[in-house]
Parts: C-alpha cells; sequence; structure tokens
C-alpha cells in the first residue's frame, strides 16, 4: 500500500499551536518515508511556542546515509540525461504544489520553528520562488565554442557534480532545503539533505512534494541527524559537493572533512553585520530598516545588521523611536496574525542568549528595553521559548555583545561621527556576511557598499534576499554563493572538448610554426 504524504493525513490540516504531535517516520529516500533502523539514540524534539514534545528526532546510522546515497546516486544517473526543458517541467510543477499548499506548509513551518506565520508565509513563496527561478534558468544551460587554427576547435561542456549533500540551518528549515536542491537539480544533480536536528519536519514535505511532482526516486533525501550523522555523509565517497548553512566552528569541521575527499564546499556560516545610518538619511527608513534588521525571526538570522552605527547628530531621535517601536512589537502565539515575534528555537538557545545580554549590562552596555524572558498570557504558552526583543545603548566595539553573533532579539546601538571613522569600525570584525547603509547621498552610498567587506550590501533597506541575487559572505562568514545565476557554476564542472578536423601531424607542424614566429617576433602571415 502506498505511503500517504504527511500533508495528506487529517491531523497535518490547519494545525494549532501546542496540538501536533508527529509519529510518521521523517526520513525518506528511494522515494518513501523510511522507518528508523535504531531508536536508541533518538532525542526529543520540542514545539518552541509551547515547549512541548513535538516528535523524536532519530538520527541515521552509517547503514542508512549508505542507502540514501547510493538512492541518490541511482536518480542522479537518469535526472543528468534529462533535458533542461525536461527538468524544468517537473521543477515548475513542484513550485506549484508548493505554492498551492502553502499555508498548510508554513504552518508546519510555524510549530517546526517558532516564527511568526506572516514571516513563514514569506518563507514559503521564497522557496517556490526559488524552485521557479532555477525551473527557468535549467533549459540555457551551455558551453562555449572556440574557434581554433586550421578548422579545429573546441567546446566545453557544463555537467552536473553528481551526488550533493545539503546541511541546513533551524532558521530557514523549508527555505534552505529549496535553496539548495533548486540549483542542484536544475544543473543535474541529486541532493541528500540532512536538515538541523531541532528543525526535523518540513524537509521531509518537500521530498513528498518533488516526488509527487515527478522527480525520479532517490532525487531528494532527507536523512536526519546531528553531528555524527553528518560526518558520516562529509566523509562518503559517492558525495561530490557539501553545502553547509550554519555557524563557523561547524562550518570549519564540514571543510575539513570534505577536504579529505577533495570534494567541492559551499559555506554560508554566520555574521556580525554593520548596518550604518547617515545624518542625512530619510529617518523613517532607517528606523524600519534597523528594526527590520534585528528582529525578523527573533533575531536568528545570520545576515542581520546587528551593530547599528548612528551618526551623533541624530542619535536622540533614532533610539527614542527605536525603542519606542520595539516595546510595541506583539510577541505571542506565532500562528496568530497579529503576533510579530514568536519564541525562540529553544532553552538553551533563550538562556545562552539571555547571557549574552547579562553580559553586556556587566561590561557597561545599556538596556533600554527588553532583553528579558516573556511569559505570554495564554496558559499553553508559558512553556515556550520567548524573549522580549531588547536594545543596548552605550555599546563600545570592545564588548562581547558588538564582537559576537548572538543570534537573538538583541540591536546593539554605537554612535559615530565621521564615514571613514565608521567604515574602520564596521570592517573591524572577522565576519562579512551583510552589511547595509542608510543616506540619501547617492555617492556616498556607493562609496561605503564598495568600501564595507561583506557579501551584501543593502542600500537604504536591510534583508532583502530576492532568489534572483547572489547570497554569500566574505572571510570567515564562508565562500561560495546561493541564489542567482552564479549559483550555477557552485553546481556544474566545466569539460573541455578539443576536437582536431586534419592531420595529427601537420597540426604539431602547424603549432610550431606560429610558436616560431611568436619567439622571432615577426608577423605572422595566414597559415595555409
Amino acid at each position: 500500500m502506498a505511503q500517504q504524504p504527511i500533508l495528506s493525513l487529517p491531523e497535518f490540516h490547519n494545525v494549532s499551536t501546542g496540538t501536533l504531535l508527529v509519529k510518521e517516520a521523517l526520513n525518506f529516500w528511494g522515494g518513501a518515508r523510511v522507518q528508523p533502523k535504531d531508536t536508541k539514540n533518538a532525542e526529543p524534539v520540542y514545539e518552541p511556542a509551547t515547549g512541548r514534545v513535538l516528535c523524536d528526532m532519530i538520527p541515521c546510522g552509517e547503514a542508512e546515509i549508505d542507502e540514501a546515497i547510493k538512492s541518490a546516486h541511482s536518480a542522479y544517473l537518469k535526472w543528468s540525461k534529462l533535458s533542461g526543458l525536461e527538468r524544468a517541467r517537473i521543477m515548475l510543477e513542484a513550485a506549484r504544489i508548493i505554492r498551492e499548499r502553502r499555508d498548510d506548509i508554513a504552518r508546519l513551518e510555524v510549530i517546526n520553528n517558532g516564527k511568526s506565520i506572516t514571516e513563514a508565509e514569506v518563507d514559503i513563496d521564497v522557496a517556490w520562488q526559488c524552485i521557479e527561478y532555477y525551473a527557468g534558468i535549467a533549459p540555457t544551460l551551455a558551453g562555449q565554442h572556440i574557434q581554433l587554427p586550421g578548422g579545429s576547435f573546441a567546446y566545453t561542456r557544463r555537467e552536473p557534480l553528481g551526488v550533493c549533500v545539503g546541511i541546513g540551518a533551524w532558521n530557514y528549515p523549508f527555505q534552505i532545503a529549496a535553496w539548495k536542491s533548486a540549483p542542484a537539480f536544475a544543473c543535474g544533480n541529486a541532493m541528500v539533505f540532512k536538515p538541523s536536528p531541532m528543525t526535523p519536519l518540513t524537509a521531509v514535505i518537500l521530498a513528498e512534494i518533488y516526488k509527487e511532482a515527478g522527480v525520479p526516486d532517490g532525487l531528494f533525501n532527507v536523512v536526519q541527524g546531528g553531528a555524527e550523522t553528518g560526518t558520516l555523509l562529509c566523509h562518503h565517497p559517492m558525495v561530490a559537493k557539501v553545502s553547509f548553512t550554519g555557524s563557523v566552528p561547524t562550518g570549519k569541521k564540514v571543510m575539513e572533512m570534505s577536504a579529505k575527499g577533495v570534494k567541492q564546499v559551499t559555506l554560508e556560516l554566520g555574521g556580525k553585520s554593520p548596518l550604518i545610518i547617515f545624518k542625512d538619511c530619510e529617518l523613517e527608513n532607517a528606523i524600519k530598516g534597523a528594526l527590520m534588521a534585528n528582529f525578523l525571526t527573533q533575531g536568528e538570522v545570520c545576515c542581520n545588521g546587528t551593530r547599528v552605527f548612528v551618526q551623533r547628530e541624530i542619535m536622540k531621535p533614532f533610539v527614542e523611536e527605536v525603542v519606542k517601536r520595539t516595546k510595541a512589537i506583539a510577541i505571542g502565539d506565532p500562528l496568530l496574525e497579529g503576533t510579530r515575534m514568536g519564541a525562540l528555537i529553544s532553552k538553551p538557545h533563550m538562556e545562552k542568549v539571555l547571557g549574552f545580554i547579562s553580559q553586556a549590562q556587566q561590561q557597561g552596555a545599556k538596556v533600554l528595553c527588553g532583553g528579558e524572558p516573556y511569559v505570554p498570557s495564554d496558559p499553553k504558552l508559558k512553556g515556550g521559548y520567548y524573549v522580549s526583543p531588547c536594545v543596548l545603548d552605550n555599546c563600545r566595539d570592545d564588548m562581547t555583545c558588538v564582537k559576537e553573533e548572538i543570534f537573538g532579539p538583541v540591536m546593539s546601538i554605537l554612535p559615530f561621527d565621521t564615514e571613514e571613522e565608521v567604515l574602520q569600525r564596521a570592517n573591524n570584525t572577522t565576519f562579512g556576511l551583510a552589511s547595509g547603509v542608510f543616506t540619501r547621498d547617492i555617492a556616498r552610498a556607493h562609496r561605503v557598499a564598495e568600501n564595507l567587506q561583506a557579501g551584501t550590501c543593502f542600500i537604504n533597506n536591510y534583508n532583502v534576499s530576492p532568489v534572483e541575487v547572489p547570497f554569500g559572505g566574505y572571510k570567515m562568514s564562508g565562500f561560495g554563493r546561493e541564489n542567482g545565476v552564479v549559483t550555477i557554476e557552485y553546481y556544474s564542472q566545466l569539460k573541455t572538448v578539443v576536437v582536431e578536423m586534419g592531420d595529427v601531424e601537420k597540426r604539431k607542424r602547424v603549432v610550431q610554426s606560429v610558436t616560431d614566429h611568436e619567439a622571432s617576433g615577426l608577423d605572422m602571415s595566414p597559415l595555409n
């Protein structure tokens, strides 16, 4: 009897906070959900909004990883032989299904992750847009023709890599799975995806949607697990590439392990991004931008502009208005439309964020608002992981809260005087994921963007990442890119084919003649 997809089961329709208990298997390969072989290492997964157990995460062992990768390789052999247009049709169908079921997927993402429903809906929209975008690119993939002397020629072929591994993060579970799989599929690859052990649910839904759309069984496989499972994936000899989103320390380990097999790697790591607000800015836009740069997804966004540099002349009105609006952010049940901030991902992470705030105060920072555990009035939310959004003043560049990634709803505000000064301070970090500038001076905006050492610079906006635009870091924020046309280069390889149209010995004489002319410095006459 065929499995029912998770989204077709009645308990997964129109879910509400604190009601879902997932019993289904969350591994997926060979076109079906797969029961784990060994449950002894099961770990509870908690619903962030309530603190109750949502499901068990049962990590895959070596034999299961081998099965998933071999399943992916078998699918790759079929998928890579399809034309780009054939692949595109299937990808467009997957995008259509996601668009059609967006509301149910978004609600499960909220249960899985804790972010507000309004943000989760955008995430699901971005996911189908990404798949649609790369479906459009798939038929355009082509090589180059190079004319050589004597009628001979060469051409290049853009070919897939094979089995790619995607390792996702817990802040954008469904969206990251789409960001990694869509360009991989456009190029003809297969993918084995490992979601974060804290958000195991929605990647399986994407796998079932791809199957329904018509991809070969095994093209998108999901394996659950933590560090040990990730290690098995990075070391497996049939894996050609690893794309990782997560912390810098884990990214270094992924790079080291992948290097032993000389695998290609894309790393999208952490950040401590600067947001520079000049006195000539449109203040209302700058305030909105600072809020977007710090409090989306409870501040759990790698590219957030958490170091907010404000020119001294406008410091007072900026701070007053930011604090006023931060206090007004509605915290609570993330599935309610009026909620603007949901729950942090876990209790340990909540305690870590609160520890950063406490340390900032000890080092001399002043808490202007928030920074405390928040207990919603709804009784079912009392065990959730909520923190009131925090604004820190009286910050210095050498404080821990200014130097290290907090990954929570904490904004650090720092005054500056001159453009030269603020650029030096903004770049004085090991990170380089994103940056932003607010100013009416168009020359200054482009000048600052040029000099900021970051993979992305937002001008008069922040945290806007269309799928058409490449995203990735400088320095210890990683390398490689996701989104945009350029990402095709990170999921494909180039083969050069040289075609001789004449006699090999004659070709040898022609080449020698050209070399002799070049060596003598004489003009070359046409060669017969």
